[in-house]
């Protein structure tokens, strides 16, 4: 797909948490073309201490307010300048990046989108597409406590929403692999993105159940058009850059011990 370089104009900057941002974005002309799973490289002024773009994934894009949505956790210098955005800002992105999630074959095919943290950013585009196709997505969202998940109602106007938390102050106390409802339904696929031991435990069943899976790595990714080589993974077909032949794998091509 064709990359853009935009100054785009912010909309909201919503306080979700302490510790993460809501930001939406806009501009005169229609917004690029976008697959769920992409990500975008966006641009942080005014910080002395950071020079690279920070890679944040596509949460959501509302065509009606013609608004793209960034979900971003304030993990450093560079995210917390960009939590710092006011309505009426420019914000630079370069946009789309990387590949997307498959869609399923058919609608009839029952999906699980399982995230963790702000991992789930993307599962919420996801999840729209699924449902335009007519394929109504389970949304499975693990977090620390209640406090940590996040965008509870967007996803329950896409799909039925099941929770677990650490330590139990919402939904099933505890991993989102030890939740019911893996034990009690059978899925055709699952996609999933989070911290990576989270991932690799979600591919560990998926390949134990023999179905389908598709994680998206949230390898360092500097530059997002593979020319710097931070996000390297080895794969089955060798070493790839996680920001151009990612960030969605099937786990069937990767190496790990699952």
């Amino acid at each position: 797909m064709k990359k853009y370089i935009l100054d785009l104009t912010v909309t909201e900057n919503i306080r979700l948490h302490t510790n993460y941002v809501l930001i939406k974005l806009t501009q005169s002309e229609p917004l690029p073309d976008m697959l769920p799973g992409q990500f975008a490289e966006i641009r942080v002024d005014g910080s002395n201490t950071t020079f690279l773009r920070r890679p944040i994934s596509i949460n959501y894009v509302d065509r009606t307010t013609n608004e793209v949505w960034f979900l971003i956790q304030l993990v450093g210098d560079g995210t917390r300048q960009l939590a710092t955005v006011k309505k009426g800002d420019t914000v630079n992105v370069v946009l789309p990046l990387g590949n997307g999630f498959s869609m399923p074959q058919t609608p009839d095919e029952k999906v699980l989108l399982i995230g963790g943290g702000v991992g789930t950013a993307p599962m919420l585009y996801l999840g729209e597409a699924l449902l335009k196709m007519g394929c109504k997505p389970a949304f499975l969202l693990g977090a620390r406590s209640k406090n940590d998940l996040l965008q509870l109602e967007q996803f329950g106007a896409f799909g039925d929403v099941y929770t677990t938390t650490e330590d139990g102050s919402a939904g099933e106390k505890g991993y989102v692999t030890m939740h019911s409802i893996l034990k009690g339904n059978k899925f055709d696929k699952i996609y999933t993105c989070g911290p990576k031991p989270m991932m690799m435990a979600v591919a560990k069943y998926a390949n134990e159940h023999n179905i389908e899976c598709e994680v998206s790595l949230e390898n360092t990714m500097a530059c997002g058009v593979g020319a710097c080589l931070c996000c390297v993974e080895n794969t089955k077909e060798g070493h790839v850059c996680v920001c151009k032949e990612g960030p969605v794998f099937n786990i069937k091509k990767l190496l790990w011990q699952i």
